[in-house]
């Protein structure tokens, strides 16, 4: 397992890097994933950038720097790629059961929904109920990752929570004992109650940088930090 996917799997336990004001580097798991994930005064970069560079762009003693626009925005540059968004990171136990909603499994991958999701995640596999969707996929590091879509008339209905919950027994049915985790644009409010209700904990802060390829969104799809209650665990 790549160090990126043991430091995650031990946060998904509950057992989290030391407070000590540091900020860690670590080999990209893979050419798709790179960035920034700070956890309580300790931030992890995962990209294939000259160390001592990087070392060099962060002031000592500013625990908040790696995710601070400067430190970001030369890293833009200097892999050419974009910054994402700056989410919540949050992680939850895969449960045992059936969902708590009845579920149809979405087998078409030209789903725009689907067809996004691949894009950053691998394995995707989707789920539809009546006005919403749920998705889960491997993203950085191989870790499992949510995202639940909610339909503008069935929003204020609880329905982002409950499908939230379903994707934690989804995992569960395939991956007993796995830890599922969601990103949220933080002034995604609803999507952040959503998650929190089914369970989720917040655990730190993270910034991907995708390719500028990679970024674009196919016309007429919504973007997955202003739709229903997307958790933004697929860059889509």
């Amino acid at each position: 397992m790549h160090e990126l996917g043991r430091l995650l799997e031990e946060v998904a336990r509950g057992v989290f890097p030391d407070a000590d004001g540091a900020v860690e580097f670590v080999d990209q798991p893979g050419p798709r994933d790179c960035g920034v994930i700070a956890f309580t005064a300790h931030s992890v970069v995962f990209a294939d950038v000259d160390r001592e560079w990087m070392r060099g762009l962060l002031p000592a003693g500013d625990v908040s720097a790696p995710l601070n626009p400067p430190f970001l925005r030369a890293l833009e540059e200097r892999t050419g790629r974009r910054v994402d968004n700056l989410d919540l990171l949050a992680v939850a136990g895969a449960l045992s059961g059936p969902p708590p909603l009845p579920l149809v499994e979405i087998t078409d991958a030209g789903h725009p929904r689907v067809r996004r999701a691949l894009r950053h995640r691998d394995g995707v596999r989707a789920w539809r109920s009546d006005g919403g969707i749920v998705l889960l996929g491997q993203g950085v590091a191989g870790r499992w990752e949510i995202a639940v879509e909610v339909e503008d008339a069935h929003r204020g209905r609880g329905l982002g929570r409950r499908l939230a919950r379903a994707g934690r027994h989804l995992l569960g049915a395939e991956q007993a004992g796995q830890a599922v985790w969601a990103q949220m644009a933080p002034g995604n409010a609803a999507g952040v109650r959503a998650f929190l209700g089914a369970g989720f904990l917040p655990v730190g802060a993270e910034a991907l940088l995708i390719h500028q390829t990679t970024a674009s969104t196919p016309p007429g799809t919504p973007d997955h930090r202003a739709d229903g209650l997307a958790g933004g665990a697929f860059r889509a």
